[in-house]
C-alpha cells in the first residue's frame, strides 16, 4: 500500500495566525486520511514534486512510501 505524506501549509499559517496547534501533516492512503503532528516510517521513500499533477487536496510536494507508517495524533507538541 502506498502512503503519501504532505505538510499542509494552510494549517501552519492558520496555527500561527490564530495561536492554535492543529496537526500540520496529512497521511493519505486508499483507506483515508490521518492528521498528525509527527510521522515516522522505517523503509525506503521518495519525495515527489508534481506541479502539473498535484494531489486532490492541491499538494504539489509529498513523500511516498510503502513502508509501515506510524503517526502521532496526540497533539502534545507545542
Amino acid at each position: 500500500m502506498i502512503t503519501k505524506i504532505h505538510v499542509n501549509q494552510h494549517i501552519i499559517r492558520s496555527n500561527t495566525k490564530n495561536g492554535e496547534n492543529n496537526p500540520p501533516f496529512t497521511v493519505k492512503t486508499y483507506k483515508g486520511n490521518t492528521k498528525a503532528y509527527e510521522v515516522s516510517f522505517d523503509g525506503p521513500c521518495k519525495v515527489v514534486y508534481s506541479p502539473d499533477k498535484p494531489l486532490s487536496c492541491g499538494a504539489k510536494v509529498w513523500i511516498e512510501t510503502e513502508a509501515e507508517v506510524s503517526c502521532d495524533t496526540g497533539g502534545n507538541n507545542a
